[in-house]
């Protein structure tokens, strides 16, 4: 199974909509996915993301299912260096990293910074009880950190192949031909929901997520799923905030959710 989260373009956040340059990101954006074999699309409620879906439905002539949940993960608080009221991430190092409890996978929601919006903690199980359900009717269920597949015929690998397809041509033809069963969903939502939904995923603490990688507007994060022994699975991601797109289409990277100028070579 391959997820693919999608970072809205360019917001124009007073109107929950896109710049212009947001716009052109998205047209991008569509020009590309409209070459995939896509199973789902779906999309968060939020106008910012459905602006940018908008592009790729249209081309595709496809519609997205609406998940509620996959909205921003806005429940503010008060940041106590900056005094900032906002989302509860873009944190001062200083900060965040001597907090243990906010380096938890789990406890962060019980940090002091955290605790104060209780809004936090109520809704992101939601978040991840409602992303195992969409795996679960796609055959992945959730078993304590990993994923396993009751309906998969089983596994059992024990290297990956390092030679070329001609020298293992009935692996390389095993492999083209799951790839072309397996189930590819897309999901138009934001930068702090899709740390979230990785944090799941893989085990990560979410500040660690949100503080150490920068998730360009209309970026690609893709995790794949990797089935190797038995029935179990685990994602792994293939790329984070890939803007493959903008970089053929001469569109440079928004700054927006940096505090320093994106790498543009």
């Amino acid at each position: 199974m391959k997820i693919i989260f999608v970072r809205h373009g360019e917001p124009d956040y007073v109107n929950d909509s896109l710049t212009e340059k947001g716009w052109r990101e998205a047209r991008l954006l569509a020009e590309r996915i409209s070459r995939w074999r896509v199973t789902e699309f779906y999309c968060s409620p939020l106008g910012r993301a459905r602006d940018t879906a908008s592009c790729t439905l249209e081309k595709t002539n496809r519609t997205a299912i609406t998940l509620d949940w996959m909205k921003e993960f806005y429940y503010p608080i008060d940041d106590p260096i900056t005094g900032r009221h906002g989302v509860p991430w873009d944190l001062i190092p200083s900060y965040w990293t001597k907090d243990p409890l906010l380096m938890d996978m789990d406890r962060w929601v019980e940090a002091d910074l955290t605790a104060k919006n209780p809004e936090i903690a109520q809704n992101y199980k939601i978040v991840w009880k409602n992303l195992d359900q969409l795996l679960a009717s796609d055959g992945y269920v959730r078993e304590g950190l990993f994923y396993r597949m009751p309906d998969a015929t089983e596994k059992f690998v024990v290297q990956t192949a390092v030679e070329g397809e001609d020298e293992y041509p009935e692996v390389y033809s095993q492999i083209y031909a799951e790839d072309e069963k397996e189930p590819v969903i897309v999901i138009f939502c934001h930068l702090g929901i899709t740390c979230l939904a990785l944090s799941h995923l893989l085990n990560i603490p979410f500040e660690l997520l949100t503080h150490g990688f920068f998730i360009p507007t209309t970026s690609l994060t893709i995790v794949s799923s990797e089935q190797r022994w038995s029935n179990e699975a685990y994602f792994r991601v293939q790329r984070l905030g890939d803007v493959a797109h903008l970089a053929s289409g001469g569109e440079t990277i928004s700054t927006a959710g940096s505090f320093a100028k994106p790498f543009e070579g």
